[in-house]
């Protein structure tokens, strides 16, 4: 038991190794040349036999070898760390225990041993990292054949015959792998027999194993059974995909697998390092903005120079990225303004609030050269003109609310003239709004013959009162 302590503490020591792969789909078969050694005592039976386990590691006192390869097996990788195998193996007996009473080795005549077995064996490599290291166990049967002896009878006449029996195998065991194929394996299997005539017995088998059996069409070290990439020459950490430009990104998820780039970008580059990357960026070489695909804005107006009119001054998008005009200066944009040549206020869209005294006295002027026939209501041909530019006026005060007064000479009756003059009023207004000016703008009013500007004892006189005056209203 010591010296099974002792290698249980050595198998711990070196667990620190690097993993290699074992037997598995990529290396689904394994064969094993080695030599075995054969231990008839510590299986529980009565002297020269001893205690189940009591001194299982005394080699030099129990152990049973033959001086050449004595043991054979091949054995199958199936799925989830099974695997199944058969063995066979020779040795000869010399060694058959110690003398309970004398506690002197017990001696027989070179017996010889066969067996041939089955195992169903299951690996560890999973449960935990053992790096190199593959602990696995193992259930099996088979036959085992020896020749009689003194404490192994079966009343057979021959001195030579061999006496056998079925066994059933528990096997516990450890491999160290070198590589993916090459490894060294040690197991100890208990061998039961319910046959008197074939002894219980112990048997320990050390090891060259090889995997083989895998394939790797494409050459790169990678299986096929692991290639993500099988016809694709790659590297193992990729599972055997490439990574054709060598960024450590395989092709796979990389967006620019041709070029050299990081990982935060996809694999592709930022070569001008905007944090952009190259392939969303519409200006790879030229330090620009996220937000214009990487491309400059040397304004910042939100413009990309290669579509700003005006690169070095801040703009407006709408404008080509030019600063909109404002012609009168009143702080309105040409664009917004709708007086955008007279100055006016931003509450009143540009335009001034109200008409100042000066364009007050030019509607006067031109509405006092509207003149009407006698008794009549009807705009004169000659008037259009005139009309047109108070339309203009008006339209610059987009705001202002104005009325037009009708007015008439003393001609005919106080009542007839009161009627006339409303209406003369009232056709200058159709005419404003007909012109684009707004009738909500607009209302109108007569004072018949009660206003006149002129005598209307002349005919001069009367034709001058005969009018309509146009004026802002309160």
């Amino acid at each position: 038991m010591k010296n099974l302590k002792s290698l249980a503490l050595s198998f711990m020591l070196v667990m620190f190794v690097a993993n290699v792969n074992a037997q598995d789909d990529n290396n689904p078969w394994q064969i094993t040349v080695g030599v075995n050694a054969v231990d008839v005592y510590p299986v529980g039976e009565d002297s020269p036999q001893g205690e189940l386990f009591d001194e299982l590691y005394n080699v030099e006192g129990h152990w049973n070898f033959v001086p050449s390869l004595s043991s054979i097996s091949v054995s199958k990788y199936l799925t989830d760390n099974f695997s199944f195998g058969v063995s066979g193996s020779f040795n000869i007996i010399e060694k058959w225990g110690s003398d309970n009473v004398t506690n002197e080795n017990i001696s027989v005549d070179e017996l010889k041993y066969y067996a041939l077995d089955a195992t169903v064996k299951y690996s560890l490599r999973d449960l935990a990292n053992f790096g190199n290291f593959e602990p696995f166990l193992g259930l099996g049967g088979g036959y085992t054949w020896i020749e009689e002896g003194p404490y192994n009878s079966n009343n057979n006449s021959s001195r030579a015959a061999l006496v056998g029996a079925g066994t059933v195998n528990g096997t516990v065991g450890v491999s160290y792998w070198f590589s993916d194929n090459i490894g060294l394996t040690y197991q100890s299997t208990y061998k039961h027999s319910f046959q008197d005539y074939l002894t219980k017995h112990f048997q320990h088998n050390v090891g060259l194993s090889i995997n083989f059996g895998g394939t790797d069409t494409d050459g790169d070290g990678v299986y096929d059974k692991k290639d993500a990439c099988p016809e694709v020459p790659g590297l193992a950490e990729f599972n055997g995909c490439p990574d054709s430009d060598g960024d450590g990104i395989q092709d796979s998820e990389d967006t620019c697998p041709q070029v050299a780039g990081l990982a935060e970008f996809n694999g592709c580059a930022d070569t001008d390092g905007d944090g952009v990357s190259d392939d969303k960026d519409s200006c790879p070489s030229e330090a620009g903005v996220a937000a214009l695909n990487g491309c400059p804005d040397s304004d910042n107006d939100g413009v990309a120079n290669a579509d700003d009119k005006c690169p070095n001054e801040a703009g407006d998008a709408a404008n080509g990225g030019c600063p909109w005009p404002d012609t009168d200066g009143d702080s309105v944009l040409d664009k917004d303004d709708e007086c955008p040549n007279e100055a006016g206020t931003v509450a009143n869209n540009g335009c001034p609030e109200a008409p100042n005294e000066d364009v007050q006295a030019q509607l006067t002027s031109y509405a006092r050269t509207i003149n009407f026939a006698t008794g009549k209501s009807d705009i004169q041909e000659a008037a259009n003109e005139t009309l047109q530019a108070i339309v203009a006026i008006l339209k610059e005060y987009p705001k202002a609310n104005f009325v037009v007064e009708g007015h008439t000479d003393s001609t005919a009756s106080e009542q007839f003239n009161q009627k006339l003059s409303e209406e003369r009023a009232a056709v200058v207004v159709g005419f404003l709004t007909a012109n684009g000016v707004d009738a909500s703008r607009l209302s109108s009013i007569g004072f018949g013959e009660n206003s006149p500007i002129a005598s209307n004892d002349t005919s001069e006189g009367r034709a001058t009162n005969r009018r309509v005056e146009v004026k802002l209203a309160n």
